[in-house]
């Protein structure tokens, strides 16, 4: 069984944002993949990270998928269901923030995932390099549109972002 650590992040809330997936299978790393926004929440973009990890999988394969988010983990696990029977409003009767995208995760969601909270920067391996990985995007973006802007030649990127030591996509 495929296990996955997800991550978002955001310089300034809003600001730019990044997100990873890291996707183990057998205790090695199979995958690795993430993502930028220009300008989005950090709630946003933990929620993209396991709305990417959902759309890798096979319709209902089963995974266990850590995030350090408490508004995913409790959102999908204890929110959504009275979302929808309430029309995707709160219980305050305000309309959900970020409906877009948990339309999409539950969407994806299936019985055979299982959610876990991780504490994020608490030292578990695999969630400190999401949390590297999602920050990366951000950075290389930033120096990318930097040097746009200034009319520099780009610097090639990476498949995921993360490594200052900038090597071609394959």
């Amino acid at each position: 069984m495929k296990v996955i650590y997800t991550d978002g992040a955001c310089t300034g809330n809003p600001g730019p944002g990044g997100w990873a997936v890291i996707v183990t299978e057998d205790h090695q790393i199979i995958e690795k993949w993430g993502g930028y926004v220009r300008q989005t929440t950090n709630n946003r973009m933990e929620l993209r990270a396991v709305i990417e990890a959902l759309q890798y999988l096979y319709s209902d394969e089963p995974a266990t998928i850590y995030t350090d988010s408490e508004y995913v983990l409790k959102g999908i696990t204890a929110w959504i269901n009275r979302w929808k029977s309430n029309g995707w409003k709160t219980a305050d009767k305000n309309p959900v923030k970020n409906q877009d995208l948990w339309r999409v995760l539950d969407r994806y969601n299936n019985a055979g995932i299982r959610w876990i909270h991780v504490a994020g920067h608490r030292g578990d391996l695999l969630n400190e390099a999401c949390d590297r990985l999602a920050k990366g995007f951000i950075k290389v973006n930033q120096k990318l549109t930097a040097q746009t802007n200034s009319n520099q030649p780009a610097e090639p990127l990476t498949k995921d972002g993360s490594d200052d030591n900038l090597k071609p996509i394959e």
